[in-house]
Formats: structure tokens, C-alpha cells, sequence
């Protein structure tokens, strides 16, 4: 896993102000520094090229990139309605973080400062006939940058936010959370260890959910003050002054080590993709939920979400046997039947009536025990459960005969 401050800045790359911000800096330094530029050419521009229409042309840019901007705010913000109101809340940060919006948003932007810099660099005179020209090409090229973005964008925007591209990015989220975890399934740190009685609890001071655990810095907390860490919250585990983040034996444990192992958890308001397997999981099974729902009734929703869902997990590992980088800190993982339970169980729950839904997951179950073959007991189990429910709640008899079929080949 990353260190915190390098998780951290990927996560601001990530953020659409970041890109804005660097495309206009960019951009301001462009058009600034046009004039000092030219100055610097050692040929000289005599003819008319044109370049007494920049102004001109600025000022189309810039009332143009305005409304086009808004115009792509306003496209964003719907994208995001609607993928919280179809498929589940929790896709919006994957969608806020699409990097062809926030190029796009980026560019129009960076054109629209561009062009205001340039105008009030013409009404200043702070370009001569040789500047002039130099803002006249860097303007013809930034022209071609627009129009190219602008058709990207327009091309893109057919399926921003829609179901399947919703299902998607949620799937892409799980499956490189679940790669990671795959991985490094305890983070660089040791297997989890028999707690001892003695051991003190370090709790988080605030409330809320762990999004990112800094292993080697708990690691290096440890070995400076002679510690053994039991790290108890792990991404996506909710933490309050009640819960011990982790537990701690060895030497005294001096003010300045809690703290420097508190301030190895990031903890925040709400649950994070990047290193939580368990959140992708949970996204992906409630859209099939909603779906399952008889005011949307989309069997077809969920059974594209079931397919997901086996990609995903088919990356699960048994043992990998990972290189411990860090055998002061022994680090828990999320257990074989919390995932499949995120999973699966709502989909147990509200797809019994649909027959095509419950023999897609059955088959889904099927294949995952011949990649999984250490979650064979979890599998039969949530199996078993939805035998039970489809034998309670599906009315269709010819159905239910159906499935009786389908599960006595899958048992």
C-alpha cells in the first residue's frame, strides 16, 4: 500500500479542481509571457498574418468557453443525480473523478482564462506586432485543443452516468481494489496474532470511517519504541473513541507514539474505492438491489451486476503468501464470508422472485467455487439460503422446479 502523503496527492490528481487549477496556471503563464516571448525570437515578423484579429478571436473564446463550462458543469452535476437515483450513491465519487470530464472541464477553462488574460494583455499594450503574432499561434493552437476536447467530450457524454457505464466504473473500482488486496492482502504487515490481555488500545479521537492505513509508519512508530501493533480497523471500518484503532505491547507507550499511530489512520466522513475491497462489493450488490426492486424491476440490471461481481471476485486470493515488510504490525484482512456476504446477500434477498435472477447467481456461485475453491463452504452456504428463499417466496412453480434443477447440479 502507498504511504499516506503519496496516496494523498494521487487522491488530489484525482480531484477536479486539481487539473483546472494546473490548465489555467498554465494557460496565465501563456498568455503572460507571450510578449516577453516574442522579444526573444531572433526573426521578425514584418507581414500581416492576421494577427490584429487576436482581440478579435479572444473574445469569441471567451464568451464561447464560458457557456460551454457551464454547459459541462450543468451535464456533470445530472450525470450524478442520475446515477444516485438509478444504480447507488455511492458510484458518485467514481463519476466525479472521471478523467475525460475533468480534462474537458480543465481545457474549457484554461481557454476561457486564457482568452481574459489575452484581452487584458492587448487593451494594456503589453504585446507589440512581434507578441501579437505569438498570441495569434498560441490562440490557433489552443482553437485545435478546444475542438478536439469538445468532440472527445461530446462523444463521452452518450454514456456519462448511464447504468452500464455506472456499472461499469464501480466494477473497474472493485476489481483494482480487490487486485491490491490480492496482493498485499495484510499491507506489508504480519498475519493476525492471538491479542495478548495486557495489551493497551489506542483509540481514534473522532468519528468515522478508516480510508487508508499507513503500515510502515505504524512500523516505524514500533520500532523506535520497542512495540508489537495489532492494527484492528482496517479500511472501511467505522471508528469512534470507543473502538481501539489498534492494540500495542512492548515498551511504555509515550504520548508522542499514540499519537504518531493515530495519525497513521486517515479517517473521513465517508467510505473510499482505493483500498477497500468490501465498498466496491457493497456498491455493486446494492445496485442490483435497486434494480431488483418491483417499482424498477430491471432483472436485467441485476444480472449484468452478477457478472460483475464474479470478474471481481474471481480475484480473491486464498493464501498468497506475501512478503512481510513490516513484522512489528500484524494486520487483519477482510474474511472470505464478509465479502460474499456484501455481495451476494441482498441480491439473495429481492431476487428471489425473478427466476432468471436466481439462476444466474446460482451459476455465478458455481463458477466461483471452481477459482475459489477455500470459499466452497461460503458459497454452498449462501447457495443453501437462496434454495430457502426462492422456495418461500417464488409463486411460479415451473420456475421453482427450474431452480430445484440448477441447484442440484450445483450441489
Amino acid at each position: 500500500m502507498r504511504s499516506r502523503t503519496a496516496w494523498l496527492l494521487k487522491r488530489a490528481r484525482r480531484q477536479i479542481w486539481f487539473g483546472a487549477a494546473a490548465i489555467s496556471l498554465f494557460a496565465v503563464i501563456v498568455a503572460a509571457t507571450a510578449g516577453w516571448l516574442a522579444r526573444h525570437i531572433p526573426y521578425e515578423f514584418t507581414g500581416d498574418v492576421g494577427q490584429d484579429s487576436v482581440g478579435t478571436v479572444l473574445g469569441i473564446i471567451a464568451s464561447s468557453m464560458l457557456a460551454v463550462t457551464t454547459f459541462s458543469l450543468t451535464a456533470m452535476v445530472s450525470a450524478y443525480g442520475s446515477a444516485t437515483q438509478l444504480a447507488t450513491p455511492r458510484a458518485t465519487q467514481l463519476l466525479v473523478s472521471d478523467p475525460t470530464a475533468q480534462r474537458s472541464l480543465s481545457t474549457f477553462l484554461g481557454a476561457f482564462i486564457f482568452a481574459m488574460v489575452g484581452i487584458i494583455g492587448l487593451q494594456t499594450s503589453l504585446y507589440g506586432g512581434q507578441g501579437r503574432v505569438v498570441l495569434l499561434i498560441a490562440t490557433v493552437l489552443l482553437i485545435a485543443l478546444v475542438v478536439v476536447t469538445l468532440l472527445r467530450w461530446i462523444a463521452h457524454l452518450a454514456g456519462f452516468g448511464r447504468m452500464a457505464d455506472v456499472i461499469d466504473r464501480v466494477e473497474n473500482a472493485a476489481c483494482a481494489a480487490m487486485a491490491s488486496f490480492a496482493a498485499d492482502p495484510h499491507l506489508g504487515g504480519a498475519a493476525p496474532a492471538a491479542v495478548p490481555d495486557d495489551a493497551r488500545p489506542v483509540a481514534a479521537t473522532k468519528i468515522g470511517y478508516v480510508t487508508h492505513v499507513d503500515v510502515a509508519a505504524i512500523d516505524e512508530v514500533a520500532v523506535e519504541h520497542g512495540l508489537i501493533v495489532h492494527v484492528e480497523a482496517i479500511a472501511g471500518t467505522l471508528v469512534h473513541p470507543a473502538r481501539p484503532l489498534v492494540r500495542v505491547t512492548g515498551a511504555a507507550l509515550t504520548d508522542a507514539a499514540q499519537q504518531a499511530l493515530i495519525g497513521a489512520f486517515t479517517i473521513e466522513r465517508h467510505r473510499s474505492f482505493d483500498h477497500d475491497p468490501r465498498l466496491g462489493l457493497i456498491a455493486l450488490s446494492e445496485i442490483a438491489s435497486r434494480a431488483l426492486a418491483p417499482a424498477t424491476n430491471d432483472p436485467g440490471t441485476a444480472i449484468e451486476v452478477l457478472n460483475a461481481l464474479l470478474r471481481a471476485l474471481s480475484l480473491l486470493p486464498a493464501d498468497t503468501g506475501a512478503a512481510v515488510r513490516h513484522p512489528r504490525v500484524h494486520v487483519p484482512r477482510p474474511s472470505i464470508d464478509d465479502l460474499l456476504d456484501d455481495a451476494f446477500l441482498p441480491i439473495v434477498r429481492e431476487g428471489v422472485g425473478e427466476g432468471e435472477v436466481a439462476l444466474r447467481l446460482l451459476t455465478v456461485l458455481g463458477a466461483l467455487r471452481t477459482s475459489l475453491p477455500h470459499a466452497d463452504a461460503s458459497l454452498r452456504r449462501i447457495a443453501a439460503r437462496l434454495r430457502t428463499n426462492v422456495a418461500r417466496g417464488q409463486r411460479d412453480e415451473d420456475e421453482v422446479r427450474r431452480f430445484a434443477a440448477a441447484y442440484a447440479r450445483f450441489d
